[in-house]
């Protein structure tokens, strides 16, 4: 189903308003993005910017990656785990086990975990009707109760959840451009997250479940106020707008990677060790207001191929549940302070009152 259609002056307004969580968020970097964006691929040393989308795919597809080099998501679980990562397999063993989280994120589990999601925005949602609600703290909690099912800890869930965005954020600052953190922040973080769990290896697992969802809610709720898109929001549209709200957002605007052999990526030779820094917000065309025909552009925020997330249904799940929920308040944004700590781009405060009320 096509999204529902978005007056230009509201969409306008919509996207001014995002864009800002990105360049308040992490500055130099997307300064940098913006900079270079219509460079389909530039080198920078030993690194590689990728904003082409065909270049995206076929980095992410036809390249060997290096899963566990510094500076790449595989780099960040290896330091989470002390070196135990969820796919540290190799081969056959590699691939069978990313074949068993995809199914246990597949449809029947989400049968399974929808009904704890639903439990929180039931019991939080209603607020609206007679006074505010503060979107991101929903979002950690609706994702606190999902990672904590997935993950099967006995730990209060809102504990898991911080300890997943603190030990997120704290690596973060060690790989991005920016103030350090204090030598040894992001290890004694990670180790926070990790005491949380019966498995270690599930802490990427809880890092990846807490911080996309707190990231991407708040943004796509803001998104569909600036752009006045809740009288659309019903049970048939709320799939495909929350596909592509995560499109337009790009709640993970960047894969950070590493080449393991040498290649050649749209014409540039690759070696072996190389960063490649895949900008998925480029690749989404998020950068376009109307949502591009080719379907890739809706998955490129969740990568293709066998590198694809496969949380990818479970996130848009959520979304659209969330939307579907908010939507018969037709909330406005009154307070907005984008998280200049987080991992991803988001929101610090989002506040949302009812249409109608004061």
């Amino acid at each position: 189903m096509t999204p529902p259609a978005v007056h230009p002056a509201a969409s306008r307004r919509a996207r001014r308003r995002d864009r800002t969580v990105y360049l308040r968020s992490h500055p130099l970097l997307f300064a940098l993005l913006c900079a270079t964006r219509h460079r389909p691929v530039l080198r920078l040393g030993r690194t590689l910017i990728v904003h082409d989308p065909d270049a995206y795919r076929h980095a992410l597809t036809r390249i060997p990656l290096e899963r566990t080099a510094p500076g790449t998501t595989g780099g960040a679980a290896a330091q989470f785990t002390g070196g135990r990562i969820l796919f540290d397999q190799d081969g056959d063993d590699h691939r069978a086990a990313r074949r068993a989280l995809t199914t246990d994120l597949a449809a029947p589990a989400l049968s399974r975990l929808r009904p704890l999601w639903q439990d929180v925005l039931a019991e939080r949602v209603p607020a609206l009707a007679t006074g505010t609600l503060e979107l991101v703290d929903l979002a950690e909690e609706l994702a606190a109760a999902t990672a904590a099912a997935l993950t099967g800890t006995d730990a209060p869930p809102r504990e898991l959840a911080r300890a997943a965005r603190e030990a997120a954020a704290a690596t973060a600052r060690d790989h991005l451009p920016g103030p350090r953190p204090p030598r040894g922040t992001d290890a004694a973080e990670a180790a926070r997250l990790t005491a949380l769990l019966p498995d270690p290896r599930d802490a990427m697992l809880a890092v990846a479940a807490v911080n996309t969802t707190v990231a991407a809610l708040p943004r796509a709720a803001a998104w569909c106020a600036d752009a006045r898109l809740w009288p659309a929001v019903d049970a048939t549209s709320a799939p495909a707008l929350a596909a592509e709200l995560l499109r337009l957002t790009a709640p993970s605007p960047l894969l950070p990677r590493a080449a393991a052999a040498n290649a050649t990526l749209a014409g540039h030779p690759v070696r072996a060790g190389d960063r490649l820094v895949l900008v998925a917000r480029h690749a989404a065309r998020a950068h376009h207001r109307t949502p591009p025909q080719d379907p890739a552009a809706t998955q490129a925020v969740f990568g293709t191929g066998a590198h694809a997330c496969p949380g990818a249904a479970l996130a848009r799940a959520q979304l659209a549940d969330t939307l579907l929920a908010l939507a018969p308040h037709r909330p406005r944004v009154v307070r907005a302070r984008v998280d200049r700590h987080a991992a991803l781009p988001g929101y610090a405060h989002l506040t949302l009152r009812a249409e109608g009320t004061r």
